[in-house]
Order: structure tokens, then sequence, then C-alpha cells
């Protein structure tokens, strides 16, 4: 979190102790973008990167969703942007959910495949929450309020689906289950840029705001409540070789770990090194543990998804 204090202290009159933030959220680093550089940028470079370790053109691509929490503009969608800087003439558009707009853009990715309107899917993610943080701290209080920001990472991410054998074992989505209670919408909100503050008259309504404890509290009792028609599908993620799920502090990670009873062994607390990457978590996970040897072709492997609004959800797919 060095470079977050140290970007706290050249723009604010109040500095947190040393290793007050690692303290408090179990995060030691986190990952800020280059000036310029948009959430369209970020995706275009994973998704370079996927389609390069596939083998794929971009003639190959039959559909491109952008899925993100963040977005270069209102209008047009993300998507045609990522699309023209990649060179696709495919069809696109934004597959938007918080943090679990990666794993939502899965399962519409996973439709589209299995009922034959598209062979090959791209979802390409640029993640730009540092925008929301708030940099300015005039005093020991704001700082509280605005310590969520501080574990925030920009990251891009890509997923590149194509149709293929249905038999038991083969590579593949296997299954996807989602729950809401979006009675829980007002636990955490970037409130400008839509209709309710277009036009903000203060910096307010442009940070990352927590009712309190209330999100915290909603993950750790509403994802096991909106994932409890999942039952089955819970035990199948349990005997995943490897089970990636969304993090926001190290806390998080082992509470989630146990209130949902994953084995911690067979799963990876990212967000220790690289923040809460919003809806680039995911991935990002699946990719540190192929890097590390933790998975390879054939397992079978979980993502689970939770995110502010309240959504939960899953998918288990085989390498």
């Amino acid at each position: 979190m060095e470079q977050t204090r140290a970007e706290l202290a050249r723009r604010s009159s109040f500095v947190p102790p040393h290793r007050a933030l690692e303290d408090l959220t179990g995060i030691r680093g986190v990952h800020v973008r280059e000036p310029g550089e948009q959430a369209s940028d970020l995706a275009v470079a994973a998704a370079q990167k996927a389609m390069a370790e596939a083998g794929a053109r971009a003639g190959d691509v039959d559909l491109l969703l952008f899925a993100s929490c963040c977005q270069d503009m209102i209008e047009p969608a993300t998507a045609h942007i990522v699309a023209a800087k990649l060179g696709l003439r495919a069809p696109a558009f934004d597959v938007k959910n918080a943090c679990n707009s990666v794993l939502n853009a899965l399962e519409v990715a996973g439709a589209f495949i299995e009922c034959g309107r598209y062979r090959t899917v791209l979802i390409a993610c640029g993640e730009t929450p540092t925008m929301t943080t708030r940099w300015h701290l005039p005093d020991h209080d704001t700082f509280i309020r605005a310590l969520p920001g501080y574990t925030l990472s920009d990251a891009g991410a890509a997923l590149l689906l194509t149709a293929g054998p249905a038999g038991e074992n083969d590579p593949g989505l296997i299954t996807t289950v989602f729950g809401a209670e979006s009675t829980a919408w007002n636990a955490c909100t970037v409130e400008s840029g839509g209709s309710l503050h277009f036009r903000p008259v203060d910096d307010e309504p442009t940070y990352i705001r927590l009712n309190g404890d209330f999100l915290r509290n909603t993950v750790l009792d509403l994802a096991p409540q909106a994932l409890e028609h999942a039952r089955g599908e819970l035990e199948a993620v349990r005997r995943s070789a490897f089970i990636a799920f969304h993090q926001i502090s190290r806390n998080h990670f082992d509470e989630m770990c146990a209130g949902l009873d994953l084995p911690a062994d067979r799963c990876l607390p990212t967000v220790v090194d690289h923040g809460n990457t919003a809806s680039a978590s995911l991935p990002l996970q699946l990719v540190r543990a192929r890097e590390s040897d933790r998975i390879e072709p054939g397992d079978q492997v979980a993502l689970i998804g939770m995110a502010s609004g309240f959504s939960a959800g899953l998918a288990i797919l085989r390498l």
C-alpha cells in the first residue's frame, strides 16, 4: 500500500500512520493505471494477450462483451471502443453488474454458444475503480469513511470462449447459478454519472461510498442465502481443484472461506498483493493459479462472485 500512502502524502493534509492501511485491510499493494490510460486500454491489452495465447485472430471473434464496473464514457458502450482498438467487426455490447460483471458475461457467453447463436465470444474487462478513491483527506474521520477506496486496484482481464465438444470431461462451462437481494442496493454506491447526480455540485458523489459495515455484513449474510438454492452446485464447488471468489480484504477472504465452508488450500488470497480488482478479480485468480501450477488442463475450477446490488453467483467450468 506504499504507493497509495505516497499518493495521499502528496495530496492530503492528513496522512495515515505508516502501515495503517495494511494493518486495517491486510493488503500490501494496489495497482493504479497510467495517466491517460482508460478502461478500454486495460481491456484491450488483456484481450490481445488472451487471443494470442489461443491463436485467435480478430476475424475469429463472433461477439465481444465488455464486462466491467467501469467504462470510458456513458455513451457509447465501451465494448465498441474496445472492438475498434482491437480491429474487430463483430457485434459488441456491455455487460455491467458491479463486481459480478465478468461472471455474468460468462453466463451470457455460455448461453449464446449453447444455443448456437455465436461460436466464439471474447469477454474483455477493464477496471479503473481507483478513479473513485478519495485522495484528498482533510482529517482522520474522512480517512475512515474513504478507507475502502484505498483497497481498490485498476486491472484488465479477458476470457475467450468457443464452441467445442460437449462430452463429460471436455473443456467448457459446466453450470452457472445466480441469486440477488436487490433491497441491499444502497450498501455500496458511486452516485455520479447517472440521472441522480449527472452534474454533481461537488466531488462527494464521485467517491465510492459504503454505508458503515452494511456491505461487509451484506456479503457475509446474504451470499450464503443468495446461493442457498444452489446447494448441489456448492458441493461441486468444494470438490473443485481450485476455487476463486471475489475478495475485498484479507479478513474478508478468511471469513468467506469459513462462511461458505471452502477449503482454504484450494483458494488463493490475491487481494493481499493486488488489492480489490473489482470484476477482474476472478480471472486474476485463475491466472495466478495457473502461473503457480495449481491448475492444469482438465481440472474443474469454480468461480464465486459477489457484488454490490446485492448479487451472488457461481460458475463451474473445466479447463
